[in-house]
């Protein structure tokens, strides 16, 4: 049975630089919300913070872009205001949402009356998955079409860090943490079963900085280093979209880019 193959290896794509990365991401979410839009008439993504909105710039003015079928999550938000630099919500707004037709009401971020209590505002965040995705999917976990992560120097994801105890967290959908070892401390995450139940995982990775977590991440899989956990459940695939500037020292096969 299909069901119980093991997860597919990853698939590395290399860009001579982000000026080449960006466009293809573009083309590749464009192709990946063509196919979902197919299946089930709407494109349901999961964006983390960091550079990663910036990275989205590729999609503005491209045509074939449905927007209006786009509903958006966060993998992770941190525990503050809206208003306040840290929110992965206001730099996706600021970043991104601000220069495309997405409806207001197809994004869904946190609900910022709850951030006094982190149990509650986790809670709230997975009965909004349940209301988008249970109704709709009837699965024990929600299947995103793409979600799209970057990566911390220390191979962190989302807001899943080395070491942490959420990273055998096996039942919630969206979990709380109150010590992130990166500010601020207080923040709410995906866990891993939503994650690896995704059809497509996409890291984007850029810089030297990230040379050599990268080949860590890749090479020695088995040091369980939160972002080579990332492993969807078969048919589902994790693709790297990274510059040469990060590829550097990996000796991973690179798969040339084509869609």
């Amino acid at each position: 049975m299909s069901a119980h193959k093991p997860p597919s290896a990853p698939i590395l794509y290399s860009f001579p630089s982000a000026y080449e990365l960006t466009p293809a991401l573009a083309d590749f979410i464009i192709a990946t919300q063509h196919d979902a839009i197919a299946k089930k008439d709407r494109f349901t993504v999961a964006l983390s913070g960091g550079s990663l909105p910036h990275t989205l710039t590729g999609l503005i003015g491209k045509p074939g872009v449905k927007w209006d079928k786009w509903h958006i999550f966060y993998v992770d938000e941190r525990a503050v205001p809206f208003d306040n630099p840290d929110s992965n919500h206001s730099l996706c707004v600021s970043e991104f949402y601000s220069k495309v037709p997405i409806p207001e009401q197809n994004i869904h971020p946190i609900d910022t009356t709850l951030l006094d209590d982190l149990e509650e505002l986790a809670d709230a965040y997975e009965q909004e998955l349940i209301r988008e995705f249970a109704q709709k999917d009837a699965a024990r976990f929600p299947i995103f079409d793409l979600i799209l992560l970057g990566m911390g120097p220390d191979g962190h994801t989302g807001s899943l860090f080395p070491g942490h105890e959420l990273l055998s967290e096996s039942s919630r959908w969206v979990a709380y943490i109150e010590d992130s070892p990166k500010p601020p401390p207080k923040r709410i995450t995906f866990t891993y079963p939503v994650i690896n139940h995704a059809n497509k995982v996409v890291f984007v990775a850029t810089g030297g900085a990230k040379l050599d977590i990268l080949s860590q991440v890749l090479d020695k899989p088995e040091q369980g280093l939160p972002s080579s956990r990332v492993r969807p459940a078969y048919p589902g695939q994790v693709y790297w979209f990274v510059d040469d500037a990060a590829s550097g020292k990996t000796e991973y096969p690179r798969t040339p880019f084509k869609l």
